[in-house]
C-alpha cells in the first residue's frame, strides 16, 4: 500500500498518496515560476495591467483546477443533512 499523507483536517479532503502530493507540489513550483514572470511584466510600462491581471487570474484558476483534479476533494455534509437527534459531525478546535 502506498504511503498516504494525512494533510490538513479540511472537510472534503482525504488522505493523499505521496505521488499525488508530489504532483501538486510540482504544480505549485510551476505556478510560482509563472507568477514571478508575471510580477516582472507588471513592472513594465509597455504592458497593459488590465490584461495582465486577467491573465494572472486565469493562470491561478488553471493551477487550482489542476490541483483539484489530483486531490479530488469531495462535497461536505451540511447541518440540514442530518435528522433531528443525530449528532452533527462538527468538532471545533480547542482554543
Amino acid at each position: 500500500m502506498p504511503k498516504m499523507s494525512q494533510g490538513l483536517p479540511v472537510s472534503g479532503y482525504r488522505p493523499q498518496s505521496a505521488d499525488a502530493v508530489w504532483l501538486v507540489n510540482m504544480n505549485k513550483q510551476l505556478e510560482e515560476m509563472v507568477l514571478r514572470h508575471l510580477d516582472a511584466l507588471k513592472e513594465r510600462d509597455d504592458v497593459d495591467g488590465r490584461w495582465l491581471a486577467i491573465g494572472r487570474t486565469a493562470i491561478e484558476q488553471g493551477f487550482m483546477a489542476a490541483n483539484r483534479a489530483v486531490f479530488q476533494p469531495e462535497r461536505v455534509n451540511l447541518a440540514e443533512d442530518f435528522k433531528p437527534g443525530e449528532a452533527f459531525a462538527r468538532e471545533w478546535p480547542e482554543e
